[in-house]
């Protein structure tokens, strides 16, 4: 589990001397911006806030999962940036490698960090070596305002709505499915245990590192059955965290590929969820959720980037057709359990850390009813 350690022990002493010897009353420098500490490569100290976005391992390659070591991360002034020429390449010495390292703590990927070191280049390439401490900067990129982010969405409804909040929504990166296991990592984190993930039906907390494929493991849960329109695991729809979950393997079995409405048999290793010979239905902590995950589906993929076209009806025996239903339940689950934190706090972690973009029925759950009603 990380740790957020002001300071080293090892330089504390030499740290707290420094801290002496600052007139009174002087104000803390402000800690310098990666693009400015890109500028400034002359070996001089200093200090740079910036977010962890990968891990370097050649002058221009920076991983973002897998991470190989924990022996140095690359900070940048935006959580989503890709390029290589907006990064600073960060050492992480001994000291530091137990907290600050990505292999030991993946789960640092988007965090915002003050580093202090030497502003000296490393892997050739821009950097910030010897470093003499390490701490979280505070804050992850806040919800987009809505003067920023659904400006051009406010005041519309029905067709133009949905169709202005596809194009809003519709920006920002796509994950390739090996990715996933790390974002649900993140994403479905279990608010009482970091090592834990929450499985959607289930309701349990169990280990971030039982994924895989055996019994009582939990895998990738497509909660637009991925056979509504064929879709598979194509890196799009089929990786698209916004309706991806972790679930206990036997579970996501027993939901297979079926609708959602209410009724059926209880399902083993989920309880409140039942399911019957063409439907499925969630706890009903969760009901809520499943339907604005489907809502974001039937309005992210509108057959305009070599996917079907998403749709929602109300029919519970649509097969391989590209739609899901019953859309008159979702509806009622979805006035009936309104966004919680968890499920807000997983729209954030999604649009800060890994696709930019966002579930607008998270942040506006009336919009499912102006488009829907």
């Amino acid at each position: 589990m990380r740790r957020w350690p002001l300071l080293a022990s090892v330089v504390g002493a030499a740290l707290a001397l420094a801290v002496l010897q600052v007139p009174s009353g002087a104000a803390a420098a402000t800690p310098l911006t990666v693009a400015q500490a890109i500028g400034q490569q002359a070996g001089a100290s200093a200090t740079v806030r910036g977010y962890v976005v990968g891990q370097p391992t050649a002058t221009n390659t920076v991983v973002t999962s897998a991470f190989p070591s924990d022996y140095a991360i690359a900070l940048a002034d935006a959580p989503g940036e890709t390029s290589t020429a907006r990064m600073i390449y960060v050492q992480v010495s001994s000291g530091f490698r137990a907290d600050y390292g990505l292999m030991s703590n993946p789960d640092l990927m988007g965090d915002r960090l003050d580093v202090t070191g030497s502003l000296s280049a490393y892997f050739s390439h821009p950097g910030l070596k010897s470093p003499t401490a390490f701490a979280p900067a505070g804050g992850t990129t806040p919800p987009p305002d809505d003067d920023d982010y659904y400006r051009s969405a406010l005041g519309l409804t029905g067709p133009a709505l949905k169709a202005e909040l596809h194009d809003i929504i519709s920006t920002g990166a796509r994950l390739s499915y090996d990715q996933v296991w790390d974002a649900l990592k993140a994403t479905d984190q279990d608010p009482a245990n970091a090592n834990n993930v929450i499985l959607l039906y289930s309701g349990r907390s169990q280990s971030k590192t039982t994924n895989g494929g055996d019994a009582n493991d939990w895998n990738r849960e497509h909660v637009w059955a991925k056979s509504h329109g064929d879709f598979g695991t194509a890196t799009g729809p089929g990786t698209d965290v916004h309706h991806l979950r972790p679930e206990d393997v036997s579970v996501n079995s027993a939901r297979g590929n079926k609708d959602f409405d209410n009724g059926g048999s209880a399902v083993s290793e989920a309880p409140g969820s039942y399911t019957d010979a063409d439907s499925f239905e969630p706890r009903n902590a969760v009901k809520g959720d499943v339907a604005r995950m489907i809502f974001y589906m039937a309005v992210r993929y509108e057959g305009t980037d070599g996917f079907a076209d998403l749709e929602m009806n109300n029919s519970v025996a649509n097969g391989s057709a590209p739609y899901m239903g019953r859309l008159s339940v979702l509806l009622a689950w979805h006035a009936q359990d309104p966004p919680d934190a968890f499920e807000q706090r997983r729209n954030q972690v999604i649009y800060d850390r890994f696709q930019h973009n966002r579930n607008p029925f998270v942040d506006h759950p009336e919009w499912a009813r102006a488009i829907w009603s």
